[in-house]
């Protein structure tokens, strides 16, 4: 259910909710560090969700063994460049990956500036690798508090033109949007966009104040919105996007199922939501799943799913000429696919249209059927096989 015709992106994804299972287990044999299992087998229950976790926190331990292994800026640049090709794989051609230095750096007491300083690195030799677009947000993670969320916004600024936007993660409950007011106005003062997750495990009004205080244009899952009427015919009318995460919603327990999840709500109120993955290493899907089998599963129909692609790219921070560029590229391929594929696909139908005729009885004109098959237009319809026969 994947639109080919249009940009496939990914803009709510965590760099470091993206480390794979065997980058984990390479780089704690490669820093001696002691893990809960020694294969690949038997760690991945400690690395991914298994069964839905039952709450937010709880799954946030699930990205722990990720960052406990970062000993190094190296092996930070690595799991960044991995992001990349992560990206091309699943067949992303724009990717918003958000990361928080100072929970990578904490293990190992990294130096928070080189960690930021390690994912661009990873990040742009990725780009220039695997041809992926990709821009970067800063997170900072709430949970540990205004000083920590104060040095990673410094880390961030002393990169100012490589970050895109900032965002806020973490323990919504315990740390409302409102001790980081001063945090923010700096981020709009560097000119940078601004993402907050809210509405996830806080209510509506923690939608309301990543808006009107944090000034948010995007908001992370904003699945509470629903409790909202009010709320929700803001978000349609400013078009302050939702940056939908289904299988990552139902792995938190925020949503019961996915039938239940608001998405198809959110589209039919016209609110501009998109189909992202989250944590996509720490959840076991991709993209691709998210389109095809958690999308339907939630209720959208292929013209809501198609809906929410062309959101994803409208959504994006990319500036008018940057989107423009993206779906240009996409058609490039699509063309270049088919023109790759056509005589392929000619001969294949050549091949069985032959293969047909020989084995028709006489008293079938199976001229139509070869003509069909190779595709000159013909149907195999009476009238087109008496017109042959004449």
């Amino acid at each position: 259910m994947i639109d080919t015709t249009l940009p496939l992106t990914d803009i709510h994804r965590h760099l470091d909710g993206n480390i794979r299972p065997q980058t984990i287990l390479e780089l704690g044999r490669q820093y001696n560090i002691s893990l809960p299992a020694q294969s690949l087998e038997t760690l991945i229950p400690h690395v991914q969700v298994i069964a839905n976790e039952p709450d937010l926190v709880s799954f946030l331990t699930k990205l722990d063994w990720g960052v406990k292994v970062l000993a190094s800026l190296d092996a930070c640049r690595r799991v960044a460049f991995e992001n990349i090709e992560d990206a091309a794989r699943h067949g992303l051609h724009y990717v918003e990956l958000r990361f928080s230095p100072g929970y990578m750096a904490m293990a190992h007491q990294l130096p928070v500036a080189g960690v930021v300083e390690a994912v661009i690195d990873g990040v742009r030799e990725g780009c220039r690798t695997f041809g992926v677009q990709a821009k970067l947000i800063g997170i900072m993670s709430r949970t540990f508090g205004e000083a920590a969320c104060q040095q990673e916004l410094e880390a961030f600024l002393a990169h100012r033109d490589q970050i895109t936007a900032l965002d806020l993660a973490g323990d919504e409950l315990g740390f409302p949007g409102s001790l980081f007011l001063s945090h923010f106005n700096r981020a709009r003062d560097a000119g940078w966009h601004i993402t907050v997750h809210a509405g996830e495990a806080a209510g509506p009004e923690s939608i309301w104040q990543a808006i009107r205080e944090l000034g948010a244009e995007r908001i992370g899952h904003g699945v509470k919105a629903i409790e909202d009427r009010a709320l929700m015919d803001f978000l349609a009318e400013q078009q302050i996007g939702i940056e939908s995460c289904l299988t990552s919603n139902i792995q938190t327990s925020t949503v019961a199922e996915l039938a239940a999840h608001p998405l198809k709500t959110f589209l039919e109120h016209g609110i501009r939501a998109s189909i992202n993955t989250d944590d996509p290493g720490v959840q076991g899907v991709d993209i691709i799943h998210e389109y095809t089998v958690a999308a339907p599963a939630a209720g959208l129909s292929r013209e809501q799913i198609r809906q929410a692609q062309i959101n994803g790219l409208e959504m994006a921070f990319l500036s008018a000429e940057e989107k423009r560029a993206l779906r240009e590229k996409s058609r490039r391929e699509v063309t270049k696919w088919m023109v790759q594929i056509a005589p392929s696909i000619f001969h294949a139908r050549h091949k069985v249209a032959r293969c047909l005729a020989d084995s028709m009885p006489s008293s079938i004109n199976s001229i139509t059927w070869i003509a069909w098959l190779a595709g000159t237009g013909f149907s195999p319809s009476p009238f087109n096989a008496s017109r042959i026969a004449a």
